[in-house]
């Protein structure tokens, strides 16, 4: 497997234990500043988008958001990115073409 399919599954692994437990980035900045960690909403976003974060930010992360245990393992119930394409109109609606 490639690099960048590597990142993606890590990426999943991460975003699926946030939304199990219906913890927001916004949430997840201020569970990090809890332990210490200094992020903002813009960067867990940038990391989250490209899939390129450290191992610790990925423990931290966990640690955060009260993960005991962890299993990397892939499975259908993780979150995957949107496949559709969003298209704005005017007046900040939105349409979804596929």
């Amino acid at each position: 497997m490639t690099s960048s399919i590597w990142h993606d599954k890590v990426k999943r692994l991460l975003k699926s234990e946030i939304v199990r437990r219906g913890i927001t980035y916004e949430q997840l900045v201020d569970l990090l500043a809890d332990i210490g960690v200094e992020e903002t909403k813009a960067s867990i976003d940038s990391k989250m988008s490209r899939g390129t974060f450290s191992a610790a930010f990925l423990v931290q992360c966990l640690v955060a958001i009260g993960c005991k245990s962890f299993c990397p393992e892939i499975s259908a119930d993780m979150v995957e990115e949107p496949r559709a394409i969003y298209k704005a109109k005017k007046k900040a609606t939105y349409e979804i073409q596929e």
